[in-house]
């Protein structure tokens, strides 16, 4: 064997640890530690894994509700759905990876998330992404999103989990560091839920699923660091995954846990063999002693340094009931897939490696796991803009600005990407995608689960604090579209440097904005992730606070989609329109400006139009509903046409608030457009719940009608927004 390297300054550098946390590692050593330890320290107290910037505004978040069974601090959140059901759910980044090696760093991440569901004994019932590159004319960009593309489908297809909701934007601020965030939505038994408190010394760890290889060793570490001109160096430390394994693994984990033989359970995700056996110790308050001797590997010679730090695939560890080792071994080799005793819980507080029956490594569980650095960095607020005047914004013919704007990259079809994943898989999928959120049915029942993924990047920039809210406000408003009843959300957290106040300013802002619209909507946060040092060379992208929302139909009779279903209906808009254009798409794409403030959200309102529309809903006095977005009613009006192959006119009221330019394509928020056959029922619901409704167009005929003559027929819109992306992938 090589003799072990001399911790060096330069060597505790490299591990990604400063001077004061080496220091304090030593302090709680008593003692310097070995490469091994080093390591170890350096994994778990990586910010990818300990949260030591943004844990002290993660604990302001609202986590708990009636119906919330396990908010964040497990692998994934837990909500109650009734008839003893469960659905678990969570959202993760695999940002780093996917910009290395975009094919296994997307595919790895479906992989992962897929595993903090089933982990706790859910089966998973459906897969999202939000996914974010740059500029299209960047020379990485078309590499990157067919590699991405290709990597979600490739895993999540052929593990059989249906992909079915996902949002995709391009900006110049991803050039450098994409961000692709997988989340997974599984259902279980409430009674069948398993946890990862490891208990009862003299228990059994087992190791299960794949071997251990030496690829991912310190992705964690890299996930806490900025990318640099030597980035693409950084790939041996991208997983490579196995989704047939994945499978298997799927299958087996839940076999199992229909037995009584599992006393806890954890997946081997970020730093691998150390964040799972140190977390399920710790959580359990007990003491492991680990074989290295006994695990699995699949290239010769690792060292214990390599087999505790890796991040290889599709692994799990699971402490065992006593006596059960062989029904597991059964099972496990049934599936063909390893089975190995590794080790066995102790109440001595300590993780004690060995190998060959040396100690190679011994350190104290609680304080290392429980006292990693936590951070108060300073932060500087974010500098308010200024409103934008609409009438200062140069109009565009109406039905020209709508048709760039329909074949925009943020606005385009998304076909190209969710025909390449298996959307329709288990044969539950009730709304595919392109909707306002994805509706999957609960198998075998008439209820259903709504879920979405969303944030506008571009208004968290121009203002964190609103930009949170209405990250969150549109999660609930495209649950609520469907007719799902919101119930909570997991976040993926996407910024820059903590280190620079103004970041770590945006960061705080963002929190503070999702909390105040998580506690007006009643909509807490059960699990997440936060994904920080995401830029390169000192370049930031945008602040990025990804949500993932999930709602529940308790009759799929009532599921409710944005095509227009029949001519003659009257379209009615819900929400108070002013014609803002600050940050707006009309702004970027038509005029090459990126100004002025976001659109507010006004909590109190976003809650009345949302509790009317799924009471309109449930009345069935409405035939189509669209929540309002990017790209204002315009739009809106242009994505209901195209879903139900069915002309709309548009016909502003008089007199109108704003200039027209700003009533059809400002992004004001709170806002629904419905269609209705019966309008004065739904005029007279909207006044008695004191949300403002008017009556703006029919629907009918082939083309869309603009106010001011403009026309363009759906043939011709439907091929501009269904043209760009095809055309971009191949080059054309």
């Amino acid at each position: 064997m090589q003799p072990e390297p001399a911790i060096t300054d330069q060597v505790v550098a490299d591990h990604g640890l400063s001077p004061e946390e080496f220091g304090l590692a030593v302090q709680i050593l008593g003692r310097r530690p070995n490469l091994l330890e080093l390591g170890i320290f350096s994994v778990m107290w990586s910010e990818h894994c300990s949260y030591k910037s943004s844990k002290k505004w993660l604990k302001t978040l609202p986590t708990k509700a009636p119906w919330v069974i396990q908010g964040p601090g497990e692998n994934a959140g837990v909500i109650d759905i009734g008839e003893g059901l469960a659905a678990i759910f969570k959202i993760e980044s695999h940002n780093h990876p996917s910009f290395i090696e975009p094919y296994q760093g997307a595919a790895t991440g479906v992989g992962g998330i897929l595993r903090d569901v089933f982990t706790m004994g859910a089966r998973p019932i459906a897969n999202l992404n939000a996914l974010r590159f740059g500029a299209p004319d960047h020379p990485k960009t078309r590499h990157l999103v067919a590699g991405v593309v290709h990597g979600i489908g490739g895993y999540g297809n052929c593990v059989g989990v249906p992909t079915v909701a996902g949002e995709v934007n391009f900006h110049p601020a991803y050039n450098g560091n994409i961000l692709v965030n997988a989340m997974t939505v599984g259902l279980a038994r409430q009674d069948r839920i398993f946890y990862a408190r490891a208990a009862g010394v003299g228990n059994k760890v087992v190791y299960l699923g794949s071997k251990t290889g030496r690829d991912g060793i310190h992705g964690a570490t890299m996930a806490s660091a900025e990318f640099d001109e030597k980035s693409e160096e950084k790939r041996p430390t991208v997983q490579v995954g196995d989704p047939f394994v994945e499978k298997l693994l799927i299958e087996a984990c839940l076999e199992l846990m229909a037995t009584d033989a599992i006393q806890s359970i954890q997946d081997m995700g970020a730093a691998g063999l150390t964040s799972s056996s140190f977390e399920m110790a710790s959580k359990g308050g007990c003491g492991v002693e680990l074989w290295l001797d006994q695990v699995p590997c699949r290239e010769s010679g690792m060292t214990p340094y390599e087999m505790m730090l890796s991040e290889s695939q599709e692994r799990m560890l699971m402490i065992l009931q006593p006596g059960r080792e062989d029904l597991a071994r059964r099972i496990f080799e049934k599936w063909d897939l390893d089975f190995a005793i590794i080790g066995e819980l102790t109440d001595t507080g300590r993780m004690v490696m060995k190998m060959h029956g040396q100690v190679v490594g011994d350190l104290p569980i609680d304080p290392l796991a429980q006292a990693s650095p936590e951070y108060d960095r300073p932060w500087t607020p974010s500098p308010k803009l200024p409103a934008l005047d609409a009438a200062s914004v140069p109009a565009v013919e109406p039905a020209e600005a709508l048709k760039r704007l329909m074949a925009s990259p943020d606005l385009c079809s998304r076909r190209w990407i969710w025909e390449q994943y298996d959307h329709m898989v288990m044969a539950d999928t009730v709304q595919r995608p392109g909707g306002d959120a994805a509706v999957v049915r609960i198998h075998g029942t008439n209820r259903a689960l709504a879920m979405t993924v969303d944030c506008t990047p571009r208004y968290v920039q121009a203002d964190p604090f609103e930009g949170g809210k209405q990250a969150v406000a549109e999660t609930w408003r495209n649950i609520t579209a469907t007719g799902g009843r919101p119930l909570a959300v997991t976040n993926n957290l996407n910024f820059g440097n903590p280190q620079r106040p103004a970041i770590m300013g945006q960061f705080v802002e963002a929190v503070q904005g999702m909390g105040e619209a998580c506690r007006a909507l009643d909509y807490p946060v059960i699990s997440g992730n936060v994904s920080l040092y995401n830029e390169t060379s000192g370049q930031a992208i945008l602040p990025t606070p990804t949500i993932g929302g999930v709602g529940l139909l308790d009759d799929l009779g009532g599921h409710m989609t944005l095509a227009v279903k029949a001519a003659g209906e009257t379209l009615v808009l819900l929400g108070e329109t002013k014609g803002h254009l600050g940050q707006s798409l009309y702004l970027r794409e038509l005029q090459g400006r990126e100004e002025g403030a976001p659109p507010p959200v006004d909590l109190a309102a976003e809650r009345r139009a949302g509790d009317l529309v799924r009471a309109l809903i449930g009345e069935k006095k409405i035939n189509a509903c669209h929540d309002l977005s990017d790209g204002g009613l315009a739009v809106a009006a242009a994505e209901m046409a195209l879903a139900g192959d069915i002309g709309v006119t548009l016909e502003a009221p008089a007199p109108l608030p704003c200039p027209l330019h700003a009533w059809l394509f400002g992004e004001d928020q709170g806002r629904y457009l419905v269609c209705s056959a019966a309008p004065e029922a739904l005029l007279a619901a909207a006044e008695a719940a004191g949300v403002p409704a008017a009556v703006v167009g029919r629907t009918g005929g082939a083309t869309l009608t603009l106010p001011g003559g403009g026309t363009i027929s759906l043939a011709e819109l439907r091929q501009a927004h269904e043209g760009w992306l095809p055309g971009y992938m191949t080059g054309h």
